[in-house]
Order: structure tokens, then sequence, then C-alpha cells
């Protein structure tokens, strides 16, 4: 029989190996199946947005905080094989398309940005295609930064990785529903090329976040998104160039 004092040891052994174990990362934020695709019109009423997981956009990335009169975003996403699928309800009382041409300062018009990793990896992506950071301005176009052709890191329109669309609500003048289909690509991509989007299935992690550049008639003036991040010497607008501040979400049924 065991003493009493070796037992103890034993237990004490036993708590402190426990101790030293990393503590499991927070779950995934969980996305639900819609076997009926919304249609990308901009108006909410469509059966997969039934339910009422919305999800902030309460968290200060760049600039001083808004008035809640100036801009508030909430968000829901669902999924099929085809394509991750986002209803993004915003507020914003000065809509702002300054720059004209989608590939100058686009970050400093108003728009919805949609960070998005196939395999929530993490990590650098501003100058390849492990993940994206999808600039969708208020005439639909989709602009990033990536490498060409020639290799060289650029803004490039990537209208064809996201159907998207935006509506006012007609109850509420300064309320805007802005819907999007996106297509997941991995890290295999290579624009200008024909590359095929990634099927999403039951169980897949993707690396997610969602952010508004709010501009009042000038340059951006705000930036809210969705998840929390931690600043680098001061700075919290990373997640156009490390994919590792997004958050992550899991495909379920």
């Amino acid at each position: 029989m065991k003493s009493a004092k070796h037992l103890g040891a034993v237990l004490t052994s036993a708590l402190l190996v426990a101790m030293s174990v990393p503590t499991a990362q927070a779950k995934s934020d969980s996305v639900l199946f819609s076997s009926t695709p919304p249609v990308i019109d901009g108006v909410a009423n469509d059966a997969a947005w039934k339910g009422g997981d919305w999800h902030e956009m309460t968290s200060l990335m760049w600039g001083s905080a808004p008035e809640s009169g100036d801009f508030s975003g909430r968000y829901k996403l669902r999924w099929n094989k085809d394509a991750l699928y986002l209803l993004a309800e915003i507020q914003d009382d000065h809509l702002s398309d300054t720059y004209a041409n989608p590939l100058e300062r686009y970050w400093d018009d108003d728009c919805l940005e949609i960070f998005i990793d196939a395999d929530a990896s993490g990590g650098d992506h501003l100058n390849n295609y492990n993940a994206f950071a999808y600039h969708l301005a208020l005439d639909n176009q989709v602009v990033d930064i990536g490498p060409n052709e020639a290799g060289e890191a650029v803004p490039q329109l990537y209208n064809d990785h996201v159907e998207n669309k935006w509506q006012r609500d007609i109850s509420a003048p300064h309320k805007i529903h802005w819907e999007a289909a996106v297509r997941v690509f991995d890290d295999s991509y290579q624009h200008g090329k024909d590359s095929s989007p990634v099927t999403l299935k039951e169980g897949m992690t993707l690396g997610f976040m969602l952010a508004y550049c709010d501009a009042d008639g000038g340059d951006r003036e705000h930036f809210l998104g969705s998840h929390e991040i931690t600043p680098v010497n001061g700075d919290k607008n990373l997640g156009y160039k490390d994919a590792s501040v997004f958050g992550k979400v899991k495909l379920t049924k």
C-alpha cells in the first residue's frame, strides 16, 4: 500500500504537469450552413438570414471612435460548398466615394473590408496570396494588394472573387444592407491565371475578420472591425498585411 506521503507527491506531480500544458485557444465562431444561398441583392429578406446570430463591429482599428449616429455595424455569415455568404448591416450618416479610380486610395473611401484566410494559418499576406483583404467599394468593385504576373505587390481588382451589392433600408435612410458571396481561394491562387476556389466543407476552419472604412466626405476618419487587435508599436491596422490578427470561424451544419 502506498503511503499518504507518496500519494501526495504523485498528486502534486500530476498537478504540475497539468498546469504546464498550454490552455486551449478560444473556440471558433460557428457559421451555419444554408442549403439555399441568399440572393445577393442588398435586400436582407432571404430565409438564409433568419436567426439572431449577429456579430458586432466595435473594435477600433485606426483613427478615432465614431459617434453611434456616425457609424455602427454588425453582420451575419452563412456558407455552402461554393461560397461564404455575408450580410452586413451598416449605419453610416454620410456615404463617401471621393476617389473615382478604384485602385487609388480605396481605403479613404467608405468601403466594407472582408479578411479571409482559407486555412486559418495566419502570417504575412501583403506580398503573396496566403490570405486576402478584400475592399468592397460603394460601386461594388473589389480591391486588394497582391503580386501581379511580374511578381510586384500592387492594388488589383478581384471582382470575380466577391459578388456584392448594397441597398439603403427604406425605413431608415442612414442604414444600408450589404450582401456578399465570397469565393474562397487558398495560397495556390495566381492572379490572371485559371485558379479554382476552395470547395467549402463542414468542419473547415477559416480565418475571418470584417471591418469598415468610414470617410465623411474626405479621407478615412474611422476604421472599425469585428475582432480586437493587439497593437504592434501602437498600430492596430495590421489586417491588410498580417492574417495572424484575423479571428476564426468554423463551418457547421
